[in-house]
């Protein structure tokens, strides 16, 4: 019988698995932060816009904590910041663009396919890496509030809704795939 958990040749090690994935979480909070800068350069003045400072401040902590795991573990962030800097706030502002309701859509969109991929990451992390299970959780938690909040705000309700869903969720899986190698 084999140990289910064994590397096998060509794994990666289990740095290079963390480095990894420092990176594609310091590159999805960096794109959520501007995300939420496109949905207030449109909708921030008003009724939601309280409430979209208050998702952005968090996100903001969660890019704060990567910034510093990236400096204090050297590890390389992803060479496609520039372009998550652009996507980010042009996803943000062409749904809000949209509407309150479809701005809730792309919340709910990425924070359920964030949630799958922190639930994932939290699965494969190792017994010396408790502080960085703590941090996902904790990260994770805060990802689902935003979820709930765009669900109580109508989300669901947004014009073509499934379809808008399905194409942001897609779009996240991408970056989720390509920021963790590049």
């Amino acid at each position: 019988m084999t140990d289910a958990t064994a590397e096998l040749p060509g794994d990666l090690s289990a740095r290079a698995r963390t480095e990894r994935m420092i990176r594609v979480d310091h590159a999805g909070e960096y794109g959520a932060a501007r995300i939420y800068a496109g949905q207030l350069a449109v909708l921030g003045r008003g009724s939601k816009g309280d409430l979209l400072r208050h998702m952005q401040a968090q996100e903001q902590e969660h890019l704060r904590t990567f910034k510093d795991l990236i400096a204090d573990r050297r590890v390389r962030p992803t060479a496609l910041l520039p372009l998550w800097h652009l996507a980010g706030f042009a996803l943000g502002a062409v749904t809000a663009a949209l509407g309150e309701k479809a701005a809730m859509a792309c919340t709910v969109a990425v924070e359920e396919t964030i949630d799958a991929h922190y639930s994932g990451q939290i699965k494969t992390i190792g017994p010396g890496e408790a502080d960085l299970r703590d941090t996902l959780e904790r990260f994770r938690a805060e990802e689902l509030e935003h979820r709930d909040i765009g669900l109580a705000n109508g989300a669901e309700q947004a014009p073509g809704y499934r379809m808008l869903s399905r194409v942001i969720k897609a779009g996240c899986r991408t970056a989720i795939a390509v920021s963790e190698r590049v």
